[in-house]
């Protein structure tokens, strides 16, 4: 009886619909991708969580996702460290709850055509770097930990 009760609790994420990557969630509450893109520098540096569709997710190695307020369009990128987390490639679509922290990057032009060569390469689109004028600053969370909900 012992032994099924462990195996029933060893599923238990499985038979809930969840996916659960990385680190466990900490936070209670999640932050509106919306709340937190009109002010990103006050949550820069900090733990966040955000909760919303993926809309994207990197095709080579599963290092990033894109998660969106599907009501607003909104969305902000997750990215983690190559290996530690792999965001499957079949979640786009689903609810995800993620956890990390808030970083500002910026970039200039030459850094932000070389990082999109490298993204178009690796989900196998056309990139032209004419598209790309100038600099820019972006915010992502440095990933932690995710709950895909199925």
């Amino acid at each position: 009886m012992r032994l099924l009760l462990v195996a029933v609790l060893a599923c238990a994420p499985a038979l809930t619909g969840e996916v659960r990557l990385g680190k466990p969630l900490a936070l209670k509450e999640a932050t509106p991708i919306d709340q937190l893109l009109a002010d990103p520098d006050r949550y820069v540096g900090k733990t966040v969580q955000v909760k919303g569709t993926v809309r994207d997710v990197c095709q080579r190695m599963g290092c990033w996702t894109e998660v969106a307020n599907p009501a607003s369009g909104q969305s902000v990128r997750v990215k983690v460290k190559d290996g530690e987390i792999v965001f499957p490639k079949n979640s786009i679509g689903k609810t995800i709850v993620v956890e990390g922290t808030l970083a500002k990057i910026e970039q200039t032009r030459e850094q932000a055509i070389a990082q999109a060569k490298h993204e178009a390469e690796e989900n196998n689109r056309k990139f032209d770097p004419s598209s790309i004028t100038s600099g820019r600053t972006y915010y992502q969370i440095q990933g932690t930990g995710a709950v895909i909900l199925e």
